[in-house]
């Protein structure tokens, strides 16, 4: 099956890319990296009139260091982030789940932003970005707006995005030098889809737990936050009694469903062993 025939522009700004999404009356979508909606485009289970390039658009590439954040361009390349010294020192997490993106080629061409855009349940770059509290900056006819990675991922491939508004940037927080992040994802290879996949992100002062985020992937509609794990382990140290209590609290915190190839009991029973390993390299770092 070949795409549906459309028009093809390669705007010079992001307020250009806006105004041809507009002339087209909606019946466009953005593309950058292509590698979530060339295959859509192909199988006709998107067929828009006219697709509006912005992949090359400078405004939206780069990661620098902006008042305490770090700032992510949409445009920026998985490979980049992999590559970056800036994403391995202010955001750590984000480093060790890079690798786990797919494969080099899809990593060399898909975007950051992007991957935020299709908000794919099973995705890396969503879950860590709602474990690092990061808040994506949109673009829009009417001004820019930022939105809590929180409040970003709304359903199942729905976010908070508008028809004609673009991601403009990501900015995560930075991590202080007591700040300690593991990922890890559960797949059949490498590569593939996770069957669950997690990161965590805390902050210590000495041994306690003064800050922590976890996220999930792979288990619901949108990255799910184990919030009630975290309270578990809010100002304590973590030991083999506190990573128990934690594993028992994602009772409450996960609800995956059942599909025809993992039952729900397993990937429940997959995200508890992901947690405690991830919570004992936290211990092992310290």
């Amino acid at each position: 099956m070949k795409a549906r025939a459309f028009d093809y522009v390669r705007p010079q700004s992001v307020g250009d890319a806006m105004k041809a999404f507009a002339a087209a009356d909606g019946d466009a979508v953005f593309v950058a990296g292509g590698q979530s909606l060339v295959p859509a485009l192909a199988l006709r289970l998107q067929a828009p009139t006219l697709l509006v390039d912005i992949g090359r658009l400078e405004e939206l590439k780069g990661i620098s260091l902006e008042e305490g954040t770090l700032r992510i361009g949409a445009a920026t390349r998985h490979c980049e982030i992999l590559a970056s010294d800036l994403v391995r020192t202010h955001a750590p997490l984000l480093a060790e789940a890079a690798p786990h993106v797919a494969h080099p080629a899809i990593r060399n061409k898909g975007t950051f932003g992007g991957s935020l855009a299709l908000a794919d349940p099973a995705a890396e770059f969503p879950a860590m970005a709602l474990a690092l509290d990061a808040v994506i900056e949109i673009a829009s006819p009417e001004g820019v707006r930022r939105v809590a990675a929180e409040d970003f991922f709304v359903d199942l491939y729905e976010t908070a995005l508008q028809p004609g508004e673009v991601i403009v940037a990501v900015h995560i927080p930075t991590s202080s030098g007591d700040t300690r992040a593991a990922f890890d994802e559960l797949a059949r290879r490498r590569g593939d889809y996770a069957i669950v996949g997690a990161g965590v992100n805390a902050r210590f002062d000495g041994a306690t737990v003064e800050h922590m985020r976890i996220a999930f992937l792979a288990v619901g509609p949108t990255p799910i936050r184990a919030r009630s794990a975290e309270q578990v382990l809010l100002g304590r140290s973590i030991d083999v009694g506190t990573i128990c209590e934690a594993q028992d609290a994602l009772e409450s915190d996960l609800d995956p469903a059942d599909d025809d190839q993992i039952p729900a009991s397993m990937r429940r029973h997959l995200a508890r062993v992901l947690l405690g390993r991830l919570l004992g390299r936290l211990e092992a770092i310290g």
